[in-house]
């Protein structure tokens, strides 16, 4: 039973999403309370902004080589080879688990000698003990990378088998190895206990897909053959999408850096409100964009271009249906929420407002940011990997330019209001160029359904604002737990009054999507007759 949990196969897009979307969800709930403990052990000072900064530019290494190669090519060559010649799909995996391999490890070697100078490039304001600090975490995170990498690879057969229960699992163990670090490694070992729990989550996240791995058939060999055709095919494939993630980790690294400048615990401010600002993209849009791109692709392949635009209008009125609710549920509770993921005994109020309003900006391009990762994989669906990553440098020059105006009088928030317009210009830029590719997308349709969502949402945020008041007129908000009733209450009744109008108003995804579940409560409670065969 444990095999079958392990290597069981989605049988369709909306189950993937499903599936990735729920422990997505779940990992998240992780991801805030490792950041609530974080907070409330550190507040919003050096050591945060040491970790924070220390992993910038091993995270940065670890995209580009070893996810720019896989997200480009790995998992549609893995997947022709599996489903005709599994041999051959497993002596791939081995090659390029090997060759880049290490090439990482290399690299991290290199980076690990230069961290002393590297490592003020991306935070030229902290002092001589805070820059210390980072440095020696910096080092020990290259360690956590190199179990990354393998992790990651594990990951991409899974997803190219459409495995996705343990691919989307691994990101829960990974946070409770970061949280055990600072409950455990912190007290015996110092602020350096932080980048070990660092450590421990890596070596579980890779433990955990390997499992799945090695259940469905894989063994390791140390295949080593630089001469593999598809070995230099994934090489030439990965230069425009590691040229994409370049700019887009550059962006942060930049952004992480104007951030360092500021008031101490800036940069902490930005990565937790940041944080927050990503669960609704990766719960939501993360989970139907990975749930979909194979569609797409598979369209393309069948030059069924109305089935493509079919598909594509399908995606991104799915993310819309819930991302819009989400954008005024996070604008009107994001003090509360703020509170709830971060509020320990040394995060205090005026951390926490200055958070929310960061959070505040963040949230007025939920949208733009969840269809971002549709477009980009209808491009890749085309073959297309240019026209994204020109777009992500006209959006990354509007990111800077804007926040190099916007923070010296904002602050902190100036800078997500430079992400959120720079986001906004990519999604614009993005859908101009698609639509001048294929032609039409389906605009009238996702148009009326954004009208319809959005009255919706509005009625939905009314009930969510008068609750919130409602409930602190009945109990007083000074523990945790009264900030998560009126949370609890506030959003979930908001949320209900929006389902509510949604299918008042006839919106026909609502509509889809309550029959859909309807259906599989109907069919899983519906009590089966058995027929006597005895005579």
């Amino acid at each position: 039973m444990i095999k079958k949990l392990f290597t069981s196969k989605a049988g369709s897009i909306t189950s993937a999403a499903f599936i990735i979307g729920g422990l997505s969800m779940v990992s998240r709930l992780f991801g805030a309370l490792r950041d609530y403990i974080l907070a409330g052990t550190f507040g919003a000072g050096d050591t945060l902004d040491a970790y924070t900064s220390a992993f910038l530019i091993p995270d940065l290494l670890l995209q580009l080589l070893i996810l720019g190669a896989l997200s480009a090519s790995f998992i549609p060559i893995f997947a022709k080879h599996y489903h005709h010649d599994a041999e051959k799909a497993w002596r791939f995996t081995n090659t390029i688990f090997n060759v880049f391999g290490v090439v990482f490890a290399v690299a991290a070697g290199l980076a690990i000698l230069t961290a002393p100078w590297t490592v003020p490039i991306i935070a030229p304001g902290y002092g001589v003990e805070k820059m210390a600090m980072t440095v020696s975490m910096s080092r020990v995170m290259y360690i956590a990378e190199l179990f990354f990498a393998a992790s990651m690879v594990f990951g991409s057969v899974l997803q190219g088998t459409r495995r996705f229960f343990l691919y989307a699992l691994a990101p829960i163990v990974n946070n409770i190895g970061i949280i055990v670090g600072v409950i455990i490694f912190v007290p015996v070992l110092g602020p350096i206990g932080l980048a070990w729990g660092s450590v421990l989550g890596a070596m579980m996240h890779a433990l955990l897909q390997g499992i799945g791995v090695y259940a469905l058939g894989y063994t390791y060999r140390p295949v080593f053959n630089l001469r593999d055709p598809d070995l230099r095919t994934t090489a030439i494939q990965m230069i425009p999408r590691v040229l994409g993630l370049a700019v887009s980790q550059g962006n942060f690294v930049v952004m992480t850096a104007m951030a360092s400048v500021l008031l101490a615990g800036s940069t902490t401010v930005f990565k937790l409100a940041y944080n927050l600002n990503s669960f609704p993209i990766g719960v939501i849009a993360m989970a139907y964009a990975v749930a979909s791109f194979p569609m797409l692709c598979e369209r393309v392949a069948a030059k069924d271009m109305l089935g493509f635009v079919q598909t594509f209008s399908s995606a991104v009125r799915n993310v819309l249906l819930w991302i819009v609710p989400a954008t005024v549920m996070f604008l009107l509770l994001r003090a509360q929420l703020v509170r709830l993921a971060f509020g320990g005994k040394n995060f205090d109020w005026a951390a926490t407002v200055t958070t929310a309003d960061t959070l505040a900006l963040f949230t007025m391009s939920f949208a733009a940011q969840a269809l971002v990762t549709i477009l980009v994989r209808a491009f890749f669906a085309l073959e297309d990997a240019k026209t994204p990553f020109v777009v992500a440098i006209i959006s990354t020059v509007v990111n800077i330019g804007l926040g190099s105006v916007l923070a010296p009088h904002f602050g902190v928030i100036g800078l997500s209001a430079a992400f959120s317009i720079s986001a906004i210009v990519q999604i614009a830029l993005l859908w101009v160029c698609l639509r001048h590719k294929v032609g039409a997308l389906d605009e009238k349709r996702i148009l009326r359904t954004t009208f319809i969502i959005s009255i919706a949402a509005v009625i939905g945020g009314v009930v969510t604002q008068g609750v919130k008041y409602a409930v602190v007129g009945l109990i007083p908000l000074n523990s945790w737990i009264s900030v998560f009733v009126q949370t609890a209450f506030a959003g979930g009744l908001g949320f209900a009054a929006y389902i509510a109008c949604g299918l008042v108003l006839r919106n026909e995804d609502m509509t889809a999507f309550t029959r859909s579940i309807h259906r599989k409560m109907f069919r899983r409670s519906a009590p089966v007759e058995v027929v006597s065969t005895v005579v």
